[in-house]
């Protein structure tokens, strides 16, 4: 039952979690901003009404639970309504019901501000990033993320720096050290002394004793002066810094979290890069992969920005036709994350339509739609692509309509079911089960 409701859910076009066991699903209730949670009374470890008991005592904004029961346990499902639980299904359950209760639980529901515990993506790769993050989070004091420019080096800084927290606030200070013209980064950095020079009116503290019990994100960390490098390394190892003009060492307590889209080690090599910082900022390595690299972010991230964009500037949230969904994926995004986000915001400021286009996000669209599906690699994926492109097309055509689809395509129901859920192809009105034909 689980596999056909997930999948039902997809071609929806929600995007889903599936826990099979009750202990997993309370760990990322916990951590993540869902819109609603289905679940099944009984559970292979402990029962729904003992999840959602442990849940309310210690999440502070339960999303909306819609749990399923059979007719023994009516009495149950009504208790967990007085609990708080939104509404319950009994077994057989309507599934086209299920999916009109969740679908207005949604609507009605505020939607939640994805705030730094939004997950930092989908793919394997992000997905493995995250998992190590609450052990880096625990032991790490010094940590290097590298990776192109805007694929979210920051983001993962954040994240590490919210799971050091542990409920209790904490300063995230983030500089750019390219950013910073040589005579002032020490100052920026370690802060000055009144008097210490022309202008230093008072006393002020650099970005180390700002983010003093917290997080320093050191930004471009390669661009950084020659002569300033042994300066930081002193200040990395002994966690004292001396202020501009002082003359007394302060000690802070401080995670240092360097970040650069340059190989340092051919820095080292080339001698603009000290060797000795390098070692030290190099014991834990996070490399963030190019967007190119976890495609299943793509639509993912997409979808978060238009939320996103929906909530900053109020209206509906905006959607994207399958063939926008092609060319996002198809596109080789050199600008990484940062990059899609600006796509999806000028789009979304550009064009009055409730359902973006290719034409929208692309302007060069109607020229270059082909150039964009071959970037997606092998002559297999540019076919897989233009299969993918064709079945949304006529799915769209047929409004949804299964059967009507695989009669225009010339294939079976079953086959346009199998295919649709292996290219994850969503369509409202679609069945949930692959038809017997």
């Amino acid at each position: 039952m689980g596999e056909s409701l997930v999948d039902r859910f997809r071609l929806e076009g929600f995007d889903i979690d599936w826990h099979r066991r009750a202990a997993d699903a309370h760990r990322a209730i916990g951590r993540t901003a869902y819109d609603a949670v289905v679940s099944d009374i009984r559970l292979p470890d402990f029962s729904g009404e003992v999840l959602y008991a442990r849940l309310h005592d210690t999440v502070p904004e339960l999303p909306p639970f819609v749990f399923i029961t059979g007719h023994g346990s009516i009495e149950r499902a009504v208790a967990l309504l007085k609990a708080g639980a939104a509404d319950y299904v009994t077994k057989p359950f309507d599934l086209d019901d299920l999916v009109l209760k969740v679908q207005q639980l949604c609507r009605d529901r505020p939607a939640p501000a994805r705030g730094p515990l939004a997950p930092l993506g989908i793919s394997p790769a992000m997905q493995k990033i995250e998992a190590m993050l609450p052990r880096l989070a625990e032991h790490a004091s010094t940590v290097l993320i590298t990776g192109e420019s805007g694929v979210g080096k920051e983001r993962v800084a954040l994240r590490l720096h919210e799971l050091a927290q542990r409920g209790e606030p904490r300063p995230f200070v983030a500089v750019n050290c390219g950013a910073i013209t040589e005579t002032l980064i020490e100052a920026e950095l370690f802060g000055h002394e009144k008097g210490a020079f022309t202008g230093a009116a008072r006393q002020r503290k650099g970005v180390f004793e700002q983010a003093h019990g917290g997080t320093l994100f050191l930004d471009e960390i390669g661009d950084m002066p020659l002569a300033m490098q042994v300066k930081l390394l002193r200040a990395i190892q002994e966690r004292r810094i001396v202020r501009v003009g002082g003359e007394v060492a302060v000690p802070v307590e401080v995670r240092v979290v360097c970040a650069t889209n340059q190989d340092l080690r051919a820095r080292v090599e080339a001698g603009t890069f000290r060797e000795d910082l390098y070692y030290r900022i190099h014991v834990i390595h996070l490399r963030i992969p190019l967007l190119r690299e976890r495609r299943e972010d793509i639509l993912w991230f997409a979808r978060q920005f238009l939320r996103d964009f929906a909530l900053a500037h109020g209206g509906e949230r905006r959607g994207l036709t399958p063939e926008a969904e092609q060319a996002l994926q198809a596109y080789p995004w050199p600008g990484n994350l940062r990059e899609l986000r600006h796509c999806i915001e000028r789009a979304c400021i550009l064009s009055g339509e409730a359902t973006l286009g290719p034409e929208a996000l692309f302007e060069n669209w109607a020229r270059t739609g082909l150039e964009q599906a071959e970037a997606a690699g092998t002559l297999e994926q540019y076919i897989r692509e233009c299969e993918r492109a064709y079945i949304q097309r006529a799915l769209q055509r047929c409004q949804g309509q299964i059967a009507q689809t695989a009669a225009d395509l010339g294939i079976s129901r079953k086959n346009l079911w199998e295919k649709m859920r292996r290219m994850q192809i969503t369509a409202r009105g679609a069945e949930s089960e692959p038809p017997a034909d």
